[in-house]
């Protein structure tokens, strides 16, 4: 097939490095954009598979259930915003950015929000998949106010989910072509912002195969990594709060008490020689 008078030599699915093929040629400001968004799709699709619904099961029940006491008035979700996975949270305003669905659409890494505006701000997968991760936490901590909350989830690299990535980064589907982060690295990013790590949790202890039936079988690895192996879970997930130090000037109190009053001469008692003195 051939569009525009060019063969048409890829496919959206596997190999987006020559998306130029398909459409008229855009300029370079958009094509990063264009090339997010086939990323989007091919995430979406992940999801709706039999090992992306396990997924999506255990990290909507820890979002369910970390975010619905925090408590504010502004909650945003970066990506993936087919997922509400701030539904159990009770903020009056919720709303999700993406570059092609959401209310908001932006880049992760540039977020037109006003800084100390967010109470609550989730990043379900957003810094593997993000060419510069440290880039968008420190838009997170812009955007987020003092003891405003921060929930990431990500792959981690050390477990039977970063070994097969070994073996599949090179077929460029996802997430085996995402950049796992270490979850010590994240750490030492997010204590270098400022922030305080309230909470975290590992799931996905089951080896990554797309079939229900061993996914079923492996269940009893949940538990087990509970106890046995607990950083080697599949994906891990944090609550991270965004701590500022305080300041209070203490000025001088310019009150009646500093005002200089009038000097009040005080008598001198007499000496014994001045007592026995007669003039």
């Amino acid at each position: 097939m051939a569009v525009n008078g060019q063969e048409d030599r890829c496919t959206i699915r596997h190999d987006v490095s020559c998306f130029t093929t398909f459409l008229d040629p855009l300029p370079p400001e958009q094509e990063g954009e264009y090339l997010f968004a086939l990323l989007a799709l091919t995430m979406r699709d992940w999801f709706e598979s039999e090992l992306g619904s396990y997924v999506l099961a255990k990290e909507q029940a820890w979002f369910d259930q970390t975010c619905v006491d925090l408590f504010g008035f502004n909650a945003m979700q970066a990506g993936q915003c087919w997922i509400d996975l701030l539904r159990a949270n009770r903020m009056p305003y919720r709303f999700c950015s993406d570059l092609a669905e959401g209310q908001l659409h932006c880049r992760q890494d540039a977020l037109p929000v006003a800084g100390h505006s967010l109470d609550l701000l989730a990043l379900p997968h957003v810094l593997e998949f993000s060419s510069n991760p440290h880039q968008v936490l420190r838009e997170a901590e812009r955007a987020l106010r003092p003891e405003g909350h921060l929930l990431i989830s990500g792959f981690n690299p050390f477990s039977l989910w970063g070994a097969s990535r070994l073996l599949r980064q090179r077929r460029g589907d996802y997430p085996w072509h995402g950049r796992f982060l270490h979850l010590n690295r994240l750490k030492d990013w997010l204590a270098l912002l400022g922030f305080e790590l309230q909470a975290g949790r590992m799931m996905c202890y089951a080896p990554p195969v797309n079939q229900a039936k061993w996914l079923h079988r492996f269940r009893f690895l949940e538990a087990a990594g509970d106890r046995w192996w607990a950083l080697g879970g599949g994906v891990y997930a944090i609550h991270a709060i965004k701590r500022t130090p305080g300041m209070r000037l203490l000025t001088p109190k310019w009150g009646e008490a500093w005002r200089p009053g009038a000097a009040i001469a005080r008598s001198l008692p007499k000496t014994t020689a001045q007592r026995g003195r007669i003039d």
